[in-house]
């Protein structure tokens, strides 16, 4: 089963106005935070990020579909894309529930 999500960083948002001034970008962690909260309730447990790769920028003003896939062993896929395009923004795994964080 795939679990979508979408959300939207504002051009307004606070990080724009200090990373980085004049080519502003959302930091990874953000997008990673963002990320987490999307998968919400689909975690028993602590969360733990395995892997994480960035593939472009990801600029305040965009939007972007974040879809999660189960995988054995509790861990979850993610793909993070512009939304209205394919670009690919992210992608990882995430391991949920019974493990330490």
């Amino acid at each position: 089963m795939v679990k979508s999500a979408k959300f939207f960083f504002a051009a307004s948002h606070p990080v724009a106005a200090g990373h980085f001034p004049g080519n502003p970008i959302i930091p990874g962690a953000l997008l990673l935070d963002e990320i987490l909260l999307a998968l919400g309730g689909a975690a028993d447990g602590p969360v733990v990020v395995k892997s994480a790769k960035f593939f472009r920028p990801l600029r305040p003003g965009e939007g972007v579909i974040v879809q999660f896939q189960s995988l054995a062993g509790g861990l979850k896929k993610f793909e993070c894309r512009l939304s209205g395009g394919e670009a690919l923004v992210a992608s990882g795994t995430i391991e949920t529930g019974g493990v330490a964080a």
